[in-house]
């Protein structure tokens, strides 16, 4: 299987060049995983010698991040790794993690459930959407969710603080009592703007329905990296965001509070297949405490290292662990 699909990532790869861009977060992830030496908390985690893991990704930086983080992690306690991270779409990654060519990778609550496992709809809670996910994933393919991060990689929207001041809002309940109809502007994907669950069911939850609240004329539709500077530079008032994107800080943009929770939950999870976790455990012991330290602060911080700075995923990744007391220099 893992000939096969590496046959397959090499196609991909001569058909296209993936690059490192601010403007659409993606990054080519080459097969370089630094050497470390396990330390602090997981100083005397139990070990992984000899035992072969292949780790995947999709091909955006924050997945390739995470998954450079757990390949460091397993090869710093023996594992035998495999580097397959950077895998050219989502559908190709959960695929080749289905059919085993991949062992372990990170994924979020709310795809899984509703993309990959095909729900209409989210479940409410982030502990409740985790057990609904883990259980159905691990009952019909075999693929184990480890406990989620706190981050929760979810939809979103950022005004400036410029505006935020101007007009008083933390909170999207608040954009129909303070904000006047025909200021009301946003910037969006195109995709976002045509979902039933997307752009217009939020504007309906929040009592400002398109049309009657929300002008059609007050909507742009722009590629996702996009929106970040059109919406600092004063393009639209609000902007729709993905809630760890680096470009958030870098812009200083401010993240309305979804106070309906209208947002499906996006927590991100290590995600192994169960015979592996069956036979060794321990992955859950050397992961845990790793997973419990990425918040969105975090992640925001560490994605604009490589979308706003350029830096490469496996060196944003080492140095974090390093300065959190995971590891050390080999």
């Amino acid at each position: 299987m893992r000939t096969r699909l590496r046959n397959v990532l090499a196609a991909a790869a001569a058909g296209a060049v993936v690059t490192t861009t601010a403007g659409c977060g993606l990054g080519t992830a080459g097969g370089f995983v630094p050497d470390a030496q396990l330390a602090g908390p997981l100083a005397d985690a139990p070990r992984l010698d000899g035992v072969p893991i292949t780790v995947g990704s999709k091909n955006f930086s924050e997945n390739i991040l995470l998954g450079k983080m757990a390949l460091i992690l397993f090869k710093a306690a023996g594992a035998d790794t495999e580097d397959l991270t950077n895998i050219p779409g989502s559908a190709p990654a959960r695929q080749a993690h289905v059919e085993g060519d991949v062992d372990a990778m990170w994924e979020y609550t709310g795809t899984g459930w509703l993309v990959y496992l095909g729900h209409p709809k989210p479940v409410q809670g982030k502990e409740e959407q985790y057990d609904a996910v883990r259980e159905e994933d691990l009952e019909v393919n075999g693929l184990d969710w480890l406990p989620p991060a706190p981050m929760n990689n979810t939809y979103a929207f950022a005004v400036t603080k410029a505006s935020q001041e101007k007009y008083g809002i933390t909170k999207l309940s608040e954009i129909k009592q303070k904000v006047p109809k025909a200021e009301r502007t946003f910037c969006v994907e195109s995709e976002f703007r045509n979902r039933a669950d997307g752009l217009e069911g939020m504007l309906k939850a929040y009592g400002i329905p398109l049309g009657n609240e929300v002008p059609s004329g007050n909507l742009q539709t722009y590629q996702t990296g996009a929106i970040y500077d059109a919406t600092a530079s004063g393009q639209c008032l609000l902007g729709e965001v993905f809630t760890t994107d680096g470009r958030i800080l870098a812009l200083d943009l401010q993240v309305l509070e979804d106070d309906k929770a209208y947002f499906p939950n996006y927590n991100v999870s290590l995600v192994v297949r169960s015979g592996l976790l069956e036979d060794h455990p321990e992955i859950e012991d050397l992961m845990a405490p790793v997973t419990e330290k990425l918040t969105d602060e975090v992640m925001k911080e560490l994605n604009a290292e490589i979308d706003v700075d350029g830096r490469e995923p496996e060196d944003v990744a080492f140095d974090w662990l390093k300065s959190e007391g995971f590891v050390s220099d080999p």
